[in-house]
């Protein structure tokens, strides 16, 4: 097996770097799912077309993305790290396993709107940055959203007291803990198996954002979609290895830290809160579908006792256990820095 990833590695390098020219700066960039919009709309246009016209030709990348690899989500920033590829970008929970503090970036529930899970990011970045230099010998460069990740059933669904006793296919580890303690079962489905687990009944309900459950079909094998934010937002890090950062010159670091925060990351957050009223009218069938063809499925609002009843299962339960995990520090960084911005803090 060590042997097989090994060789894989190899030729992931190899193939990066046969067709580097002499004359420029060379990016190796692996990105996140290739069929979703953020990479669609975002990432492949900024790395491949923004980044290397700002250069003038100074910089030129590239690009593939980890599914179209065959790689896990959860490799991603491993591999970064021993430097297989230079910048990489997928999911932070997906590395949760490597650094488990790192579940302080996107805790469900305590962010209902894009801008209050703007600032809740821009609270965790300087904690966040710290964690992928330790953890993965990375350098940050960008922190950008999915929409808020929903809740899809198969079946009628009317509140958060009627996911009791289902399986449901969590969207990370916090909110796997989340769905445990409220009396559900927390099912590890990968993303691209969910459709065919749902129709098959190995799963009754699954969590992802609301545009990635309308791209890769999932109202064509569920009937509700629950309207809160139980998954947070899935934060997608982009982070270049750091050693390779340090070798480029100053102007050129200097660069990609200006155009990608100015052409990639806010632009993703300002187009996250329209994307959450037109991927809701895609999935309902209520508004105009800018995507494709429109689904019906019921539209169930969060109650104010739904909501209610979240945040004590948060507070009382997923956030200490997430404590005990990530260790008094990170806890204390992030009661100082997230917690102060949201209001929420771990005792």
């Amino acid at each position: 097996m060590k042997r097989i990833a090994s060789s894989l590695l190899a030729a992931t390098a190899l193939s990066f770097a046969a067709f580097a020219p002499a004359s420029a700066e060379t990016l190796s960039v692996v990105g996140s799912w290739s069929n979703l919009p953020l990479h669609q709309k975002f990432e492949a246009p900024f790395w491949t077309e923004t980044l290397p016209a700002a250069s003038n030709g100074g910089i030129e990348v590239q690009m593939t993305t980890h599914n179209q690899m065959g790689i896990q989500g959860g490799d991603v920033f491993r591999m970064l790290g021993d430097g297989v590829f230079d910048v990489g970008m997928t999911v932070a929970d997906y590395a949760v396993g490597d650094a488990p503090e790192l579940e302080g970036l996107d805790v469900p529930l305590i962010a209902t709107t894009a801008d209050e899970a703007r600032a809740m990011v821009a609270a965790a970045r300087p904690m966040v940055e710290d964690i992928y230099e330790q953890r993965f010998n990375a350098k940050v460069l960008a922190i950008a959203p999915y929409p808020p990740q929903v809740v899809f059933c198969k079946g009628d669904v009317s509140s958060l007291e009627d996911l009791k006793g289902k399986k449901i296919r969590g969207s990370g580890r916090m909110t796997t803990k989340f769905l445990e303690a409220l009396g559900a079962e927390g099912v590890n489905v990968a993303f691209s198996e969910v459709p065919g687990a749902l129709e098959r009944s190995v799963i009754d309900c699954a969590v992802t954002g609301s545009g990635s459950g309308y791209s890769a079909g999932w109202w064509e094998v569920t009937d509700t979609l629950m309207n809160l934010p139980l998954g947070g937002w899935d934060s997608v890090v982009t982070a270049v290895n750091l050693d390779r950062w340090n070798a480029l010159p100053e102007e050129t670091r200097t660069l990609i830290e200006t155009q990608i925060k100015e052409k990639f990351e806010t632009p993703a957050w300002d187009s996250v809160a329209a994307s959450v009223a037109t991927d809701t009218a895609c999935l309902t069938g209520n508004g105009e579908c800018p995507a494709g063809k429109p689904a019906s499925m019921k539209l169930v609002e969060a109650s104010e006792a739904d909501v209610a009843t979240a945040r004590k299962i948060l507070t009382e339960t997923v956030l200490p256990e997430w404590a005990e995990r990530a260790g008094a520090d990170w806890v204390k960084r992030w009661n100082d820095s997230v917690g102060q911005t949201t209001g929420v803090t771990v005792n």
